[in-house]
């Protein structure tokens, strides 16, 4: 008989960087310690071959493209419309969903509101390795008085093996993992969460969700940094990553797609933190403004895009007299970088003293903006609280600024315009379009200026 062979290797829990020996630093992310010991067992040479390769299938033909189906993916209809939208329209069959997010943000909270949504048409197992059947019945009444659906099953299981044998004695149709990092292979030697047990198990579920058609959903725990826990290799087996963003002391949460295979990437659904649970809002850009505080000096309002979602959002700004030699610069809900930059155009083409001002700039509702397109409405919010007169009420800003002081396009003009004017605003504030294209709405009067310092004329009030 064929011995196995063990051997000793260490694993970067960041990146996946497999060593030989113990290192303090990876050399390839720059994680500290951050290398794991692993055992592996070298499978014999008897059982290696052609017989032993895994496949999503376990059989498969060459075939020709044109030969190949061509129809559009069938999808599930899934009653939570914001979720629905930040998957693509749906549930795909077949399809394997990874959802992160910080701890409490509400992941665990969703997932069951969606399973018990679902179960209502569908067969829906909810395995969790983190709570046992009983929280989760207590959550999900305190989530639904209504009579719970006998289509939702649940389980408490860590072990892969076991929860892929009630997986084929139950054969649901929608499958949610809480969570990956508590899932584990007893071949493996490593514990519950490394990066070994972690991919294989993700590769197992994949492999699941092909063959049989089932839907898989895990929810994944992420680092300090944000980022999944575990090798980026996790995000590049599933279909779609979605992420679950928002301050824990906001209502407001956040669901952002950053990949997926059956729909529009960067696409966001708004949802809000209640005692029943996550609810949707339906109408972010109204919820975000309806605290707004009219003609206030350092208050603008500026049109971003979330994937093909126009969102209004309320930028504040504000100006102080330094009382240290350095003068600060905070930002929140806005890059830092963006902001030095925008202060010192400011500073250079506008002519605003802000070198002995501590600036100030805040988003509204705990968004975190990341496009260029705000950059006009952030200069106008800081140049409006330094001049200490307010932009006018009906006014929303366009544009992205240059070193030069010059306004740049931005992307889905016409967009953001219809959806300024749904919101009852009277007046763009945009770059001055050097290209004709798609026609602008005509409820609402455009302003085209070509530097930051015309814009700023057209919409701070006089003294």
């Amino acid at each position: 008989m064929a011995k196995t062979k063990t051997h000793t290797r260490f694993v970067c829990q960041q990146c996946g960087r497999v060593s030989a020996s113990y290192m303090g630093k990876c050399p390839q992310c720059g994680a500290f310690d951050s290398m794991v010991e692993e055992i592996v067992h070298d499978e014999p040479a008897a059982k290696k071959g052609a017989s032993n390769v895994r496949g999503l299938t376990g059989r498969s033909e060459p075939q020709p493209i044109s030969k190949v189906g061509g129809e559009a993916e069938d999808r599930v209809h899934l009653p939570i419309g914001e979720f629905a939208r930040v998957l693509g329209g749906g549930i795909v069959s077949g399809s394997i969903v990874l959802v992160g997010g910080d701890p409490g943000i509400g992941k665990s909270t969703l997932m069951l509101q969606m399973a018990m949504e679902m179960a209502r048409v569908q067969r829906v197992l909810y395995v969790s390795g983190e709570e046992s059947e009983r929280q989760i019945k207590m959550r999900a009444v305190r989530l639904n008085d209504k009579k719970l659906p006998d289509n939702l099953m649940l389980v408490t299981e860590t072990n892969l093996e076991i929860i892929l044998s009630h997986v084929h004695a139950s054969k649901p149709d929608l499958l949610i993992v809480d969570s990956i990092q508590t899932v584990y292979l007893t071949e493996l030697d490593s514990s519950a969460g490394s990066v070994s047990q972690v991919r294989e198990c993700s590769s197992q579920l994949r492999e699941l969700a092909k063959s049989t058609g089932v839907s898989v959903f895990m929810i994944g725990h992420v680092t300090k940094e944000g980022n999944i826990a575990g090798p980026r290799v996790l995000e590049h087996i599933v279909d779609t990553v979605l992420y679950l963003e928002g301050d824990r002391f906001q209502a407001y949460r956040l669901l952002r797609s950053v990949k997926n295979r059956f729909g529009a990437t960067s696409e966001v659904g708004v949802f809000e933190m209640r005692e029943g649970g996550l609810s949707e809002v339906t109408n972010p850009s109204e919820a975000f403004l309806a605290e707004r505080l009219i003609n206030a000096a350092g208050s603008s309002i500026a049109v971003t895009m979330e994937g093909t979602r126009p969102i209004l959002v309320e930028i504040q700004g504000l100006t102080s007299p330094t009382q240290f030699g350095n003068a600060r610069r905070t930002a929140n809900g806005v890059d830092f970088n963006r902001l030095l930059l925008i202060t010192a155009v400011l500073t250079r083409r506008v002519g605003l003293k802000l070198a002995e001002q501590d600036v100030f700039v805040n988003v509204v509702g705990g968004i975190q903006i990341d496009e260029p397109a705000a950059d006009l409405a952030i200069a106008a919010a800081i140049a409006s609280s330094w001049k200490d007169l307010p932009v006018k009420a009906d006014v929303v800003f366009i544009g992205e600024i240059g070193l030069a002081g010059e306004l740049r396009m931005p992307s889905q003009m016409v967009a953001r315009l219809r959806e300024a004017q749904k919101l009852g605003f009277k007046t763009a504030i945009v770059p001055k379009a050097l290209r004709k294209g798609e026609e602008y709405p005509k409820g609402i009067e455009i302003v085209e200026v070509r530097s930051l310092d015309q814009a700023l004329d057209a919409a701070i009030k006089k003294s």
